[in-house]
């Protein structure tokens, strides 16, 4: 049996990301970075999503990048409530560089040539780190730098979303069964995952189910 090593977030790109690894007959190894986000209801949620789809192991990773700041997500700086030009200060410094890495490290220990991320190009914040073009130079990069990798083994990172529309990934989850209700993508939500229903992950999460002609089955505060 294939292992793979999924990034969970708790966020609705990873659960239907877990679920489509699943589905392709891997054995699933959730990965959560608790990197000193602003709030822990993702965490939770990131819990919830590797139970409910039975990963092997769910493992939460701690890595404090609030040290570094830069973001409205790891310092004291104000989540937007409306939409902002280039860029916006809800991007965290190297973030999924820095999640890829741990694991691309977990699949070489256990021997999985396969690692699955959630990153879409679509329906997005602008983050320079979930384009098409990163997703490659990652690959390369994993390919280069690892025993496996010089080895010869074929080191592939699974990115299924990437080209799917917000109301996509809420069609393709209501197929495959995702309970979209335990998840939470708002930038601040409180401690009950509670969403704010205003910051952009809230906008482009509640306009994808209204594409998808589907319910918003998030909970708001």
């Amino acid at each position: 049996m294939k292992h793979a090593v999924v990034l969970v977030s708790g966020g609705m790109d990873s659960a239907l990301t877990l679920a489509i690894a699943k589905g392709l007959g891997f054995t699933c190894h959730a990965l959560s970075v608790d990197y000193g986000q602003r709030h822990r209801a993702e965490l939770t949620a990131a819990m919830r999503v590797a139970q409910v789809f039975g990963a092997a192991e769910h493992h939460v990773q701690k890595l404090d990048l609030r040290h570094f700041g830069g973001s409205a997500l790891t310092a004291d700086i104000a989540v937007p409530e409306a939409p902002s030009e280039g860029i916006p200060v809800t991007y965290v410094p190297a973030r999924n560089t820095i999640m890829l890495s741990l694991a691309l490290a977990w699949a070489e220990t256990l021997g999985s040539d396969d690692i699955f991320c959630g990153v879409n190009a679509v329906d997005y914040s602008g983050y320079p780190d979930c384009r098409p073009a990163f997703i490659d130079a990652f690959q390369t990069l994993a390919r280069v730098a690892t025993k496996a990798g010089v080895g010869g083994e074929q080191i592939t990172i699974h990115a299924p979303l990437i080209a799917m529309s917000k109301a996509d990934i809420a069609r393709r989850g209501h197929e495959l069964g995702v309970d979209y209700a335990i998840t939470v993508s708002c930038y601040q939500a409180d401690d009950e995952g509670r969403a704010c229903g205003k910051c952009d992950a809230c906008r482009l999460r509640a306009q994808g189910f209204r594409d998808a002609g589907l319910p918003d089955p998030t909970r708001y505060f």
